[in-house]
C-alpha cells in the first residue's frame, strides 16, 4: 500500500516559516517589509507568517525598524531571547563542557570541568555529563528559555544517521550509544519535546564535524566561504570538509580522518596499525615528545583542557628551540597531508581550529612552505577565531539551526 501523499500546504507553510526565521537570523532586526524583500514573498504573506512566529514565541517586536523603502518605518523584528535554546555538550579527553545558546546565538549559560576521560569507563563519564547538562538546562529555564534539545560532540567516529560512537580511541570507547544514558530527564525538570509532541533534537557527532559547522555559521569569514577544509586537534587530529555550505560526511559518516593519512610511509608505527600517520608527527603527544617533553609526565603536571597547548605556545613565544623545531616539523607534516586533501577537493580555504589555532603562528610557516612547494596556487590557510570552543558551539548551534529549520516543532 502506497504511503499517503504529504500535506503540501502544510509543508509549504513550514518552509516559509523557516525562511522568515532564517532571514531575521541572517540579517538581524528588520521590518516585515525588509523580510518580504529578502525572501521574495508578499508583505501580506510575510505578515501572516510573522504573526504566527510571534505567537509561537520565536520572534519578538523591538520597535521601529528600517526597511529601505520610502515611508513610515515598520516595527523591527528580532529572534526571541526567551524562546527555545540549544544545549551543546562536549566530551573531551580531559574535560567536559556544556552550554546553552539562544536563538540569537548568545551563550546564556555555560559550565565545564576537568575530567580524566582517557581510557575511561563510559558510565561515570556520562553520569557527570548528565549532571552538567541538567545544571545548564535548569539555569537556562531560570532565564526564561526552553531547551529544545541536546547535541553532543565526541572525539571519535559516529555512525552516520545514528548516535552510536563506533570508535573513540582516546576515550577507549567502541560501539557505544550515549543516548540511552542521556535521554531520560537529562535536560532537567522540563520537557524535552516540543509542545506539539514532536521529538526534540538529539544528536551525537564527531567533534571535528561540529567544529567545522561552527566555523561555517560563526567563523566570520570575509567573504563568506562555504567551501573549506577544517583541521582540528586535541590528542588526535581530525578534519571536516564543507562543500557548497554542506558537511561532507561520507558513506558511513567517517569522512575527515586526516590524522591517519600517511605522511612518512615508512615512519613511526601508529595505533591504527599503519605507519607514518600524520598524528604521529603533528598530534599533541608527538609534538611534546619532539620538544623533549614526556607526554604522560607533562599531562600529569599540566592537566585540563588546553594546558599542554598553552605550555607549548608559551615556550614558543619565549624562543625555546626544541619547541620551535617540534612545531616546525608538525607544520611540515600537516602541509604534506593537506596537499593531498587540496589536490583531491580543491577547497577555497583551509582553516586550523582547536589546538592548532593556538599554535598557528609557529605551524603556518612550514605548513605553507610545504604546500607551496607541492601545489600550484595553494589555498589560503588561516586560524579559526573560535579556537577550542568550536565543537561545543557547533553542538549548541546545531540545535538552534534545527529550530530555525522547523519552527512548527518548537512553538511555545
Amino acid at each position: 500500500m502506497a504511503a499517503p501523499a504529504p500535506n503540501t500546504q502544510q509543508e509549504m507553510r513550514r518552509r516559509n516559516l523557516a525562511r522568515v526565521l532564517h532571514a531575521v537570523a541572517d540579517g538581524g532586526p528588520q521590518s516585515r517589509a525588509a523580510v518580504a524583500a529578502r525572501i521574495g514573498l508578499t508583505r501580506t504573506a510575510v505578515s501572516t507568517l510573522v504573526d504566527e512566529l510571534l505567537g509561537a514565541g520565536l520572534l519578538v517586536e523591538l520597535g521601529p525598524g528600517r526597511s529601505g523603502a520610502v515611508g513610515r518605518p515598520g516595527t523591527a523584528l528580532a529572534l526571541s531571547d526567551s524562546g527555545p535554546c540549544g544545549i551543546g555538550a562536549e566530551i573531551g579527553v580531559d574535560h567536559l563542557a556544556v552550554c546553552a545558546v539562544d536563538l540569537r546565538g548568545e551563550i546564556r549559560a555555560r559550565t565545564a570541568m576537568d575530567a580524566a576521560n582517557r581510557d575511561s569507563d563510559p558510565g561515570p563519564v556520562l553520569e557527570r555529563l548528565a549532571r552538567l547538562v541538567r545544571e545548564v538546562a535548569d539555569e537556562a529555564r531560570g532565564l526564561g528559555l526552553r531547551p529544545a534539545g541536546l547535541a553532543v560532540a565526541v572525539p571519535g567516529l559516529v555512525a552516520r544517521g545514528t548516535t552510536t560512537v563506533v570508535q573513540a580511541p582516546n576515550l577507549g570507547w567502541t560501539d557505544l550509544d550515549p543516548a540511552p544514558r542521556l535521554n531520560t530527564g537529562v535536560l532537567g525538570s522540563g520537557p524535552l519535546t516540543g509542545s506539539g509532541g514532536d521529538t526534540a533534537v538529539y544528536s551525537v557527532d564527531n567533534e571535528a564535524n561540529l567544529g567545522a559547522l561552527a566555523e561555517l555559521w560563526l567563523g566570520g569569514h570575509t567573504p563568506p566561504s562555504g567551501d573549506f577544509v577544517h583541521v582540528s586537534a586535541e590528542i588526535g587530529i581530525g578534519a571536516a570538509i564543507v562543500v557548497d555550505g554542506e558537511l561532507l560526511r561520507g558513506t558511513r559518516g567517517f569522512a575527515g580522518e586526516l590524522g591517519h593519512v600517511p605522511v612518512r610511509p615508512e615512519g613511526r608505527p601508529c595505533a591504527c596499525g599503519g605507519s607514518g600517520c600524520l598524528e604521529q608527527y603533528a598530534g599533541e603527544e608527538a609534538v611534546l615528545r619532539a620538544a623533549g617533553l614526556d607526554p604522560r609526565a607533562t599531562a600529569a603536571r599540566y592537566p585540563g583542557p588546553g594546558a599542554r597547548i598553552d605550555l607549548l605556545a608559551t615556550r614558543a613565544e619565549d624562543g625555546d628551540r626544541a619547541v620551535l623545531g617540534a612545531l616546525a616539523e608538525a607544520g611540515s607534516a600537516l602541509g604534506i597531508a593537506l596537499t593531498g586533501t587540496v589536490n583531491l577537493l580543491d577547497p577555497r580555504t583551509v582553516v586550523l581550529g582547536g589546538a592548532l589555532a593556538r599554535l598557528a603562528p609557529w605551524l603556518l610557516p612550514s605548513l605553507e612552505q610545504e604546500m607551496g612547494r607541492r601545489l600550484a596556487g595553494p589555498p589560503p590557510v588561516s586560524a579559526s577565531r573560535l579556537g577550542a570552543e568550536g565543537p561545543l558551539l557547533g553542538a549548541a548551534h546545531s540545535v538552534v539551526r534545527a529550530v530555525l529549520d522547523d519552527p512548527l516543532a518548537h512553538r511555545a
